[in-house]
């Protein structure tokens, strides 16, 4: 696997693409604070809780408002693995599906650990993150499929069976890397899912979403950004589940008013990948804005969380940081390290050479993100 040539950066559209990165991090942890609450209830029992409108506002989770879930966590790692991919390509070793499993593990052992082990030097700063520390209900596929040192793969993939969302919002990140060729980023995030939800069905359904935030993360609107994901998705034996929850949702749109009906009969009772990307794709082009979009996305009774993480990256990546709520922003969890990791890899992306490369390298982002063996 090989990345193209990244783009010239000239400072404008450094800082846009710095303003798409942090949107995409910082929207899908806010989707995911908000939903995570009521995750477990039903569309009826979150009206019978909150009212007839649904979640308005963050709510309690975890002893604090604002509170992110394994989604965020691994959505993190991803991000970090993906520096440490792009540092350790000096070295002339260049196979990120190993980086990105590498910083899975990382994160696994947040779940084990009572804290950061300072004598890992290879951790790099954010597995010193106490905060990450705690556990957030992950699911046994992720357990199980991190659960020892064998990388899935796409021949012999973890939990070959699970169709679950939850290596689909994690994949958001794969489509910031805007100097890759769409077909590229879709088969790491699609190899990287294998890791821990091996059914195709999920596997399709994150490298599905990576193109969409890919698209979007380069300028395109969200139903050209759809549309190309679908083009490309077609390609791919097995597409048909991930392709027809696209198509659903794009009729979807034509029917009317949003509802919350809407979005749980595209979501699914079974929360399985294919229908929690839809509702999210959904509720981001009918969103009047950004807080209009999450509500919808997590008031419905199916997988909040997973579908609130998926239309929180789709905006942000969309209308950048500054179109996010602040008020939720101003109570989410973890906020300073997302913004920390966001600039880091707006930085790397756009600014690698001068960071390591033939010409020297910064001692200090070595031992941020230091080159494994």
């Amino acid at each position: 696997m090989s990345a193209t040539a990244g783009p010239v950066w000239g400072r404008s559209e450094q800082q846009d693409f710095r303003s798409r990165v942090r949107g995409t991090l910082l929207g899908a942890a806010v989707g995911d604070a908000l939903g995570a609450p009521v995750d477990a209830l039903s569309a009826e029992e979150i009206r019978t809780a909150h009212g007839p409108e649904g979640v308005t506002d963050l709510l309690p989770s975890h002893g604090r408002r604002g509170a992110i879930t394994h989604l965020t966590q691994l959505t993190l790692f991803t991000v970090d693995g993906l520096i440490r991919a792009q540092v350790r390509r000096d070295t002339g070793a260049w196979h990120p599906p190993t980086d990105l499993h590498r910083a899975y593990l990382r994160w696994a052992a947040t779940q084990r650990d009572w804290g950061p082990d300072e004598r890992r030097a290879e951790d790099g700063w954010l597995a010193r993150e106490e905060w990450l520390y705690a556990r957030r209900e992950p699911t046994r596929a992720l357990l199980l499929g991190l659960g020892d040192t064998t990388m899935g793969t796409l021949d012999a993939p973890k939990n070959p069976a699970d169709a679950g969302p939850e290596a689909v919002p994690r994949s958001a990140p794969f489509g910031l890397l805007v100097g890759w060729e769409p077909q590229l980023v879709a088969q790491l995030a699609v190899e990287c899912a294998a890791q821990t939800h091996g059914h195709p069905a999920a596997c399709l359904t994150a490298g599905a979403y990576a193109l969409v935030v890919h698209a979007l993360a380069r300028g395109d609107s969200l139903d050209g950004a759809v549309q190309r994901a679908l083009a490309l998705m077609a390609a791919r034996p097995g597409h048909e589940p991930v392709t027809d929850a696209l198509q659903r949702a794009l009729g979807t749109v034509r029917q009317g008013l949003p509802t919350p009906v809407r979005v749980e009969e595209l979501a699914g009772a079974d929360r399985r990948a294919p229908g929690a990307l839809a509702a999210a794709v959904y509720c981001a082009l009918v969103a009047e804005a950004v807080r209009h979009g999450l509500r919808l996305a997590v008031g419905h009774g199916a997988a909040s969380a997973a579908v609130g993480a998926l239309t929180g990256g789709l905006l942000g990546a969309l209308h950048g940081e500054t179109a996010l709520p602040p008020a939720w922003l101003a109570e989410l969890e973890g906020r300073p390290t997302i913004l920390e990791l966001a600039d880091d890899f707006a930085m790397e992306m756009t600014q690698g050479p001068a960071l390591h490369g033939p010409a020297g390298a910064s001692p200090g982002w070595l031992a941020r993100y230091p080159r494994a063996v």
